[in-house]
């Protein structure tokens, strides 16, 4: 008897509107830092499942197709957001005081 298929979890955002109480210039080194390690354990998540797959432990082809597309698009947005602060940065270089 094979597992149900079961929905994808969204990947939590955070909430951006609520700075941390007292962190000041922390808070976006703490997005940042939290968005990383999600992100690294999206891929570990997809690579252990395919290892799995592999070896025939018991995990189903839909598992590995559905971990390895979230760890895909959570790094195409990463990716996106990574050069849309780049170019902001830039920017804000270019800007004359």
């Amino acid at each position: 008897m094979t597992a149900p298929i079961t929905g994808i979890n969204p990947i939590p955002m955070p909430n951006a509107a609520t700075p941390a109480a007292g962190s000041g210039s922390g808070t976006f080194h703490n997005i940042l830092e939290d968005t990383i390690s999600n992100l690294q354990s999206l891929q570990s998540n997809a690579g252990s499942a395919a290892q799995q797959f592999m070896t025939g432990q018991n995990e189903e082809l839909h598992q590995v197709a559905l971990a390895s597309q979230q760890a895909e698009l959570a790094f195409e947005l990463g990716l996106q957001v990574r050069n849309k602060v780049v170019s902001a940065y830039q920017e804000v270089m270019k800007m004359q005081l």
